[in-house]
């Protein structure tokens, strides 16, 4: 299988056309002044950053793996400031350069436990202290399709329950809560809600936001 940490090659080809959904609750960073430094860590095309930026937050930016993604963001929105991320998770900057970090529907894009594990830990290292995390992913859903996959996925690969394979080829990965409070478990929770969102594939699924900071 393909390193389940990256996919490079499935987000520069179907993955470049998807449409992310996850919506932004701006309340969240009512405390935050304008002048913050932002990062949108798997940036996609975007659409999260530009709505920061339409909410008058002056410095945001975005990585990602994914150079089709970055084009398409670039073709978009000239003004945005977007980079391909070329050793992921790795960000090329010092420690504590940003006031907040923005992860939405990433988490979901790398199944393996170990890369989920460096890149919250990577977060952590740019984040200033005091800083937020910004998480926002899909949780297990209940119904049979999801289950059916859930399972014989983790029977054929011997991957954590909640991994499963699109009809498109991507890998992807749908997480128990707790198994998202304890990946973030050295940061101080901040609020935490469950929202409806729709996937990249367009099925309805219930997901996860989790605001944290880091001590």
């Amino acid at each position: 299988m393909e390193d389940l940490g990256r996919q490079a090659a499935y987000w520069d080809g179907a993955g470049s056309t998807k449409t992310f959904t996850h919506p932004v609750q701006i309340s969240w960073l009512s405390g935050i002044g304008r002048a913050a430094r932002i990062l949108d860590y798997g940036c996609g095309y975007g659409r999260v950053m530009a709505e920061l930026v339409e909410h008058g937050f002056l410095d945001v930016s975005g990585v990602d793996l994914s150079a089709a993604l970055i084009d398409r963001g670039r073709l978009l929105r000239p003004d945005l400031k977007l980079a391909v991320l070329e050793s992921p998770p790795v960000v090329p900057c010092v420690s504590g350069s940003f006031d907040v970090v923005v992860l939405f529907a990433v988490l979901t894009c790398i199944p393996d436990d170990d890369a989920q594990r460096a890149l919250v830990a990577e977060l952590r290292r740019i984040l200033a202290s005091g800083g937020l995390l910004y998480v926002s992913d899909v949780l297990l859903q209940d119904d049979e399709r999801n289950r059916n996959r859930y399972a014989a996925f983790a029977e054929r690969f011997g991957t954590p329950y909640g991994v499963f394979s699109t009809d498109d080829g991507a890998v992807c990965r749908h997480h128990d809560i707790s198994h998202l409070r304890s990946l973030l478990s050295d940061f101080d929770l901040v609020d935490e809600h469950q929202i409806d969102v729709a996937t990249m594939n367009g099925h309805p699924a219930r997901a996860v936001q989790l605001l944290v900071r880091k001590p």
